[in-house]
């Protein structure tokens, strides 16, 4: 049972900053590519930004230049730096994480967190 939780998200004004947190949990042996969505209301759920073991990283266009994931991987912890949020921004963001459980079997898991809301005012 691998778990994530996210921390970080709240209440920001146009133009301003903020910086998540997910850490995964449990029975893990290793954590291969972690990555951040979202979804806001009405909307399907889209990435935002994946990050590989070894740190390559993509992003949605959308957030290209503003957004910035990293990782340690010692702490099986992703994050997102924020800067020059938008109001279009504004939706709950959801960790995600897969690689491999602390088993015999060495079982794959991927496994999302319950999310964080992040609400950008203009």
């Amino acid at each position: 049972q691998v778990q994530l939780v996210e921390s970080g998200g709240g209440l920001v004004q146009a133009g301003g900053s903020l910086r998540l947190s997910c850490e995964a949990s449990g029975s893990i042996a290793r954590v291969d590519d972690m990555g951040w969505y979202r979804q806001a209301i009405g909307k399907q759920r889209e990435l935002v930004a994946t990050i590989t073991r070894g740190g390559s990283t993509n992003y949605a266009d959308s957030v290209k230049g503003r957004f910035t994931i990293s990782r340690d991987n010692a702490k099986n912890t992703v994050y997102l730096q924020m800067n020059s949020l938008k109001p279009e921004d504004t939706a709950v963001y959801h960790c995600n994480a897969g690689g491999y459980s602390r088993n015999f079997f060495r079982t794959p898991f991927n496994s999302w967190g319950q999310g964080t809301q992040v609400t950008v005012s203009s």
